[in-house]
């Protein structure tokens, strides 16, 4: 029913949001894309996007179609290996950002060895920051990690909430510094912590500091001070503290998947693994949590 052809141009373009970078970025013309575009909405019988001369924008219909999208893909990515013997193999030196590992990663991965396995699969989990400097090392082949807001680079897999969480007993002094929780330098959220509460001119102090978010947790869960954290991937026994604790707003948070310089047999196999992480993600942005 649906083309793949046409489906890999709608994600080119709800992923840059202009036809001209879409077309691009899949080597077409830009009629093509427009053509493609039209074709599957004709199929869908819906618009997919809301578009004039100076902006294009995602309807509705078209953000559900996203998550369907990526799912024929895969799925048709995986029958035509099956059946003309074209298995994905190599090696794969995959970075994920402890967030995520401790979610839906297990479950994503589980099915990935189930379909490919002869691809061997190296995990890294560092923090996000460290990732980025890895992958432009040469040390990864795909990350999923969170995205500074200055850097454009990666697939965007879900934007959430960044939020302040911390034990449902914990009591903050509004004349004494914000106790902080958090990763240590490059972490992303340490980060944006920091910057908005110096903005709003708010004193803060480290209370804890650790690389992995097991450590974090466990600090939180004690009532040694407060975290940021992605709203929808708030580890059990934490809360989200409500607005009367006065925090500043921590704005948004956007996990992506960013591919290193392609090599070889890890092309195939970076391909096929960030095609099933974007769907997961879009399960967990279906979920709500």
């Amino acid at each position: 029913m649906y083309d793949p052809a046409q489906l890999r141009t709608f994600l080119a373009v709800a992923q840059t949001l202009s036809f001209t970078q879409a077309a691009g970025r899949l080597g077409l013309r830009q009629s093509t894309v427009s053509q493609h575009v039209r074709r599957l909405e004709d199929a869908a019988g819906r618009q997919l996007f809301a578009r004039d001369t100076h902006s294009v924008e995602l309807t509705e219909d078209g953000e559900a179609m996203l998550g369907f999208a990526r799912r024929i893909l895969q799925v048709h990515e995986q029958a035509a290996a099956f059946f003309t013997g074209t298995r994905v193999r190599g090696r794969l030196r995959f970075g994920a950002s402890e967030d995520f590992v401790l979610t839906r990663l297990p479950e994503i991965l589980e099915g990935f060895r189930y379909d490919h396995p002869e691809v061997d699969l190296e995990l890294t989990v560092e923090l996000s920051g460290t990732l980025h400097e890895q992958l432009a090392a040469g040390k990864l082949d795909l990350v999923l990690a969170k995205r500074r807001p200055e850097d454009p680079r990666g697939e965007l897999v879900w934007r959430d909430d960044l939020v302040w969480i911390g034990a449902e007993r914990l009591h903050l002094d509004a004349d004494r510094p914000v106790p902080l929780i958090v990763y240590p330098p490059p972490g992303i959220t340490r980060a944006r912590a920091l910057e908005v509460l110096e903005r709003e001119g708010r004193a803060w102090r480290i209370a804890c500091t650790s690389g992995s978010l097991n450590g974090l947790i466990a600090a939180a869960r004690a009532g040694l001070g407060v975290m940021a954290h992605s709203r929808r991937l708030i580890p059990p026994g934490l809360l989200r503290l409500p607005e009367r604790c006065g925090l500043p707003d921590l704005g948004k948070v956007d996990f992506v998947l960013v591919h290193g310089r392609r090599r070889g047999t890890a092309e195939g196999a970076a391909d096929a693994l960030a095609a099933a992480v974007l769907a997961g993600g879009e399960r967990l942005s279906r979920r709500g949590g």
